[in-house]
């Protein structure tokens, strides 16, 4: 693992400088403190712990000289000197930091502040005053938000991690399939909180580690509405499985520095049931039509974030069903930057981002259909996929869920 993420660091090393003088950044600073790991440290550095009291990851742009890298830190570790110059052991890292801004005087010194997310303002306020006492007011005045660029530092995939990427996806079905089967469910028996702790053991048997709590959501004929702030609420642990039940299931897995995020359904067979009943195969069908015009009639790469969710939300009115749509990047983390196709971005008028070609996003949306079988009962619908932007749309990294998973 740590020789494929290094390959892959050294390429994306090999982008940066490009990266740095399209969004005007003269110099990058990333510090990571003891105990206090800056989420932007294992992609800009070696993935390895840092124990230093304070390491410091300096990019600058240096003319015709191109890109250098300095790190100032408590261990020069080999891992470190493959990818950085280090100096001198002995010198102040805040003497060598002053002595790259009073060679280079870059134009503005970007940091990990200002931004809207926890990676784009991970910068902490001690690290702060540290670099304006090293570096000056003179310097504090080019002080920028390095938000854009760590955007799309973060959300440039790289060729060679597609095929681990689709591993991954294909494990996280894997489990899903499995959590919401016979194996894992006793109708009847299994509660809620048993099938979340089966795939948390599930994710230490297969030597990967998850970004967020496995949740799970319950809709039976003649319950109340469960909606909660818009989504169907999740499900307490306590809650026991029964026949005739539709399982949902939130869950994602993380390895390589990479993370999936993945929904999926199941129906528990009543007694005498050999299938799905036809109303809840259309309300699947209605989801399956917005995933379409969502992923191949409205995306393209260059194509606004913002467009893409107008034309897809106009098309599910036209056709009269009910849909909802949050989908999110996906890759360096689960919620990941860049350009969201999500009804709250929307509401918040935030500025729309350019799909770009190659990324990994989150197809996270769901329909609300009313179901005959259960008296007109409205069942939401939610499916959650990795997919990649082509030429011609979003594509699956495996195929979509066509038919609800059956538990006997």
């Amino acid at each position: 693992e740590w020789a494929l993420r290094a390959s892959w660091l050294k390429e994306r090393h090999a982008l940066l400088l490009d990266m740095m003088r399209r969004h005007g950044v003269g110099m990058w600073v990333v510090i990571n403190e003891e105990f206090h790991d800056d989420p932007l440290t294992a992609w800009v550095a070696p993935p390895m712990p840092y124990v230093g009291n304070r390491d410091v990851f300096v990019f600058v742009d240096a003319g015709d000289a191109g890109l250098k890298k300095v790190a100032l830190t408590g261990y020069a570790t080999e891992a470190v000197t493959r990818f950085f110059e280090v100096p001198t052991e002995g010198r102040k890292p805040e003497e060598v930091l002053a002595e790259l801004e009073a060679r280079h005087h870059p134009r503005t010194i970007a940091l990990g502040i200002g931004g809207k997310r926890g990676v784009t303002r991970s910068l902490t306020h001690d690290s702060y005053q540290w670099l304006v006492e090293a570096l000056g007011p003179q310097a504090e005045a080019r002080f920028v938000s390095a938000a854009p660029l760590i955007e799309e530092y973060l959300d440039t995939r790289l060729p060679g991690e597609f095929a681990p990427y689709r591993e991954l996806v294909v494990l996280t079905e894997s489990l899903v399939k499995r959590a919401l089967s016979n194996e894992v469910v006793v109708p009847g028996k299994t509660t809620v909180g048993e099938v979340r702790r089966w795939l948390y053991d599930a994710l230490w048997e297969a030597r990967v580690g998850t970004w967020f709590q496995p949740d799970l959501r319950v809709q039976r004929q003649g319950m109340k509405d469960g909606f909660s702030r818009g989504f169907l609420a999740v499900a307490d642990e306590a809650v026991v499985i029964q026949r005739g039940d539709l399982l949902h299931v939130d869950f994602g897995v993380t390895a390589l520095g990479l993370s999936t995020d993945w929904q999926k359904m199941a129906y528990v067979l009543r007694d005498g049931e050999k299938d799905v009943p036809e109303g809840l195969k259309r309300a699947l069908a209605n989801t399956q039509a917005l995933q379409d015009a969502m992923m191949l009639r409205a995306s393209r790469p260059g194509r606004s974030s913002a467009d893409v969710y107008d034309a897809t939300m106009a098309e599910m009115k036209e056709r009269g069903i009910e849909a909802k749509v949050y989908s999110h990047p996906l890759g360096a983390q689960g919620h990941g930057l860049g350009a969201s196709i999500d009804f709250r971005a929307a509401s918040r008028k935030e500025a729309p981002r350019l799909l770009r070609k190659g990324s990994y996003l989150a197809v996270e949306l769901n329909t609300v259909t009313a179901v005959p079988e259960w008296d007109g009962q409205r069942v939401a619908v939610m499916q959650e996929d990795p997919a990649y932007l082509t030429d011609e749309g979003w594509k699956f990294f495996v195929p979509r869920q066509d038919a609800f998973y059956l538990i006997h």
